[in-house]
């Protein structure tokens, strides 16, 4: 029985080649499509799972009412890592300070490499369950000792044996290589740390970290829950720890009015809700996880469709067969059973196929998708997983085609087949054809119109005014304190080339801002208000080096001694003042920049224009520029008509003469600020790619069915030409009926997609509107590409000699 089976399955399928290469295309596409998405979202999902203690493990969040909003802050001040040990230990198993991350310089012997770093307690490698290559989780106990990993020792040593070998941190820390541990996967959230240090040594080092001050927020904070508790109940706990502490202090009342309260975000939010919204963890990268998975779905149920339908549009074809078997004595769960077999057959078929597209794609597949993932061929799981997606597509594929063929009347369908359709089941016998074709187009005209939206949403934010000139822009970051005292040699230097136009310092670079203050008061403001200003260290040629466009006011100079206590803010923070022209207004200012713990005044001296600095699809932040503090940055501004290529080596020399301890590193503003942009790109490469795909799997099924539509109406074709039709109007009638159901299928994606697209857009403040010729546009190119599709069977058929069509039997 089996071997008749395969034997009519396989007569089957080569007697009808062009079906069967649709069929097994289409099916493959959308099984290879849904293999990508699952392992991405499998990618996803899994991410920081790396950890062994995964689920007992935290980080400390801060939420702070400004102006009537909670807003979360991740750093926090530097003497509660002393009061969560001192009074809230109970709650956790361990509790772990760390630095930012941040790339440092690590030198040893000749060989200088930038890399991501932290300086974090003890216990932190045995909590992070760090995989230790050499030495031990104790391995930090040592107060001068660095951890590497893998990667970056073998880039500092090569093959010679890194172990207690010296390695310079920033040309001002040495420290002895205590241990080497494998590189973190990509999918965690320390994939970037190539190296850890003693948190003791960093103190010990960093007088600024070592002060007591509850509004210097500049640590992190993880924690590994204790056995008897879990998340919520730590939360409630330390919820008005930080509040408690700073009541004692005196002059604290800016902090306190922030009402600071603290919490515990668990590891496994960490990546999929990373978005905060009223102090709360909301939509992340979780959103994108249904996006995809939903867009796999539905190109899967695509390709299950055309098998669908393809299978019932030919089921004329085998009628008399199944007749001519039921007449003979089949049973009808014998014929379930063949054509459940052919289904089985044509989708392993397609799943080989697909497996080996998976192969072949998959490293372009993880370029765009920024991953670096591996179909995991060992994994019982995978290959369970796989035989179940096998045999459910084959019951969605051929479940319906089995009983719907099988369900024929012996009598009727031997009378003859055609007709056979129409006589068994009516005037309805099409009808479930084409509401599946109506489900396809519906599917793909709504992936257009996303996807459509996805790219005019990054679009609007890349046109946005962003307040500054990003063209000829240089950032180099001073990495090493050998840059200090240095700054106005190398600005002169760099100028002495003539390539220059410009150089200036900065605190953070241009296309970021790295502070954040409270304590700001000026006269008028409302009681109770309390506002965070974003905050920035600059040199007085920091305005043309940038391409500040000022609306009031002047710049900062080093003429006037005063304009030391001067500040230049943008709109933004004009508008907070609440005064029309706040130039020459007073506004007082104490936080841990004023190392004599008092609070100044500051004269507003100017006003630019907003600067898009974070992120393009935000609001700007009120922003404070000023003249003390500590630069990190040199901005360098390319003359006129000079061409990076020709500048970069002469700028290289300069600081190659001048800091040579340092290797030289820079950022071009254009492309930092291109990077913002990244996630959403990403994301509509892939809407597209998959969108791409799904309009594709619904034309080869419209292919299939024009062609089949074209063969069964033959004979009348043929007549119709004998008595007078042109090719025009035969054209107009084989392609009218495919042309309806898509006009219909337009119509309904049209809302589906417009109250999809405004809920996506909800998360970006900045955001475009939603345009009726996207949908217009949508609607026409689906139609466009219908016709195109249908059109070489119509026409081929309109342009057959009718003797030829008149001939068949």
């Amino acid at each position: 029985m089996l071997k008749n089976y395969l034997k009519i399955i396989f007569r089957n399928l080569w007697k009808n080649k062009g079906y069967s290469a649709i069929n097994i295309g289409g099916l493959a596409i959308g099984m290879g499509v849904a293999m990508l998405i699952g392992l991405w979202i499998y990618d996803e999902l899994s991410y920081n799972r790396y950890f062994k203690s995964y689920d007992r493990i935290g980080q400390i969040l801060q939420n702070r009412v400004e102006n009537g909003e909670k807003k979360t802050w991740f750093s926090l001040p530097v003497p509660f890592i002393a009061e969560l040990k001192t009074h809230y230990a109970g709650h956790f198993k361990r509790i772990i300070a760390s630095t930012q991350t941040g790339e440092n310089i690590l030198t040893a012997g000749n060989t200088k490499l930038s890399r991501n770093g932290q300086f974090v307690d003890g216990e932190a490698p045995e909590m992070f369950s760090l995989r230790m290559l050499r030495g031990s989780w104790s391995a930090l106990e040592d107060r001068q000792g660095i951890i590497l990993s893998q990667s970056t020792a073998r880039a500092l040593f090569g093959d010679a044996d890194p172990m207690n070998k010296i390695v310079k941190v920033d040309t001002d820390l040495d420290l002895k290589v205590t241990g080497i541990y494998e590189d973190f996967p990509q999918n965690t959230k320390f994939s970037d740390v190539q190296f850890m240090g003693s948190w003791d040594y960093f103190l010990e080092k960093n007088r600024y970290m070592r002060d007591k001050k509850w509004d210097n927020h500049a640590i992190s904070v993880y924690t590994e829950l204790a056995d008897n508790t879990d998340f919520k109940t730590a939360s409630e706990a330390i919820r008005l720890s930080e509040l408690n502490a700073i009541r004692k202090m005196d002059d604290m009342r800016g902090e306190i009015a922030t009402h600071p309260e603290m919490w515990v975000h668990p590891m496994k939010d960490w990546h999929l809700y990373s978005d905060f919204k009223n102090g709360a963890a909301g939509d992340g990268p979780v959103k994108y996880v249904w996006m995809v998975g939903l867009i796999g779905f539905f190109v899967l149920l695509l390709a299950c469709i055309n098998f669908v339908n393809l299978s019932t549009a030919r089921s004329e074809k085998r009628a008399r067969e199944v007749g001519v078997r039921k007449a003979i004595g089949s049973m009808r769960m014998q014929l379930v059973g063949q054509f459940f077999s052919e289904s089985l057959l044509v989708v392993l078929l397609s799943f080989v196929v697909a497996l080996v597209g998976v192969v072949v794609s998959l490293p372009w597949f993880n370029n765009l998708a920024a991953k670096q993932m591996v179909i995991p061929w060992t994994n019982a799981y995978f290959w369970v997983c796989s035989l179940g997606f096998v045999l459910l597509t084959s019951v969605l594929a051929g479940g319906y085609p089995a009983i719907y063929l099988t369900s024929f009347q012996p009598v009727k369908v031997l009378k003859g087949s055609a007709g056979s359709l129409r006589t068994h089941f009516g005037r309805f016998a099409y009808t479930p054809r084409q509401v599946l074709v109506v489900l396809q187009f519906t599917i793909s005209v709504t992936l257009i119109i996303c996807t459509s939206m996805v790219y005019r949403q990054i679009k609007f934010a890349k046109e946005r005014p962003v307040g500054y000139s990003r063209d000829g822009l240089l950032m180099v970051p001073m990495k090493t304190t050998d840059f200090y005292g240095k700054t106005d040699i190398i600005r002169t230097e760099l100028k002495n080339t003539g390539m220059v136009e410009e150089v200036a310092e900065s605190q953070s670079p241009i296309t970021g801002v790295w502070s954040s203050n409270e304590g700001f008061s000026w006269k008028g403001m409302p009681e109770g208000f309390v506002e965070t200003f974003a905050t920035l260290t600059v040199s007085p040629e920091y305005a043309k080096t940038a391409g500040w466009q000022f609306v009031g006011g002047r710049n900062f100079s080093k003429d006037f001694a005063s304009d030391s206590s001067g500040f230049v803010i943008n709109e933004s923070a004009a508008h907070l003042l609440g005064v029309t022209d706040p130039v020459g207004m007073v506004v007082s200012w104490k936080s841990q920049w004023m190392t004599d713990n008092i609070r100044k005044q500051f004269t507003v001296l100017g006003v630019v224009k907003d600067m898009v600095m974070e992120s393009p699809f935000a609001p700007v932040k009120p922003t404070v520029f000023f003249l003390f503090g500590s630069p990190n940055w040199i901005n360098i501004k390319l003359s006129a008509n000079i061409s990076p290529a020709a500048a970069l080596p002469a700028i290289e020399n300069v600081f190659r003469k001048l800091v040579p301890a340092a290797p030289f590193e820079y950022k071009f503003a254009s492309q930092e600020y291109d990077a913002k942009f990244r996630t959403e790109e990403r994301i509509g490469k892939l809407a597209g790619f998959f969108a791409s795909l799904a309009v594709l799997i619904s034309c080869l099924g419209l292919f299939g069915l024009a062609s089949f539509t074209a063969e069964q109406r033959t004979k009348e074709i043929g007549i119709r030409k004998v008595l007078g039709a042109s090719v025009a109007a035969l054209w107009g009638m084989l392609s009218k009926d495919f042309v309806l159901l898509v006009a219909v299928a337009s119509l309904i994606a049209m809302p589906l997609a417009w109250y999809s697209m405004s809920a996506w857009l909800q998360n970006y403040q900045y955001r475009t509107e939603i345009s009726w010729w996207i949908f217009a546009l949508a609607g026409a190119g689906a139609l466009v590409l219908t016709l195109a599709t249908v059109s070489y069977h119509a026409i081929k058929a309109a342009l057959t000699n009718p003797v030829m069509s008149l001939k068949r039997e």
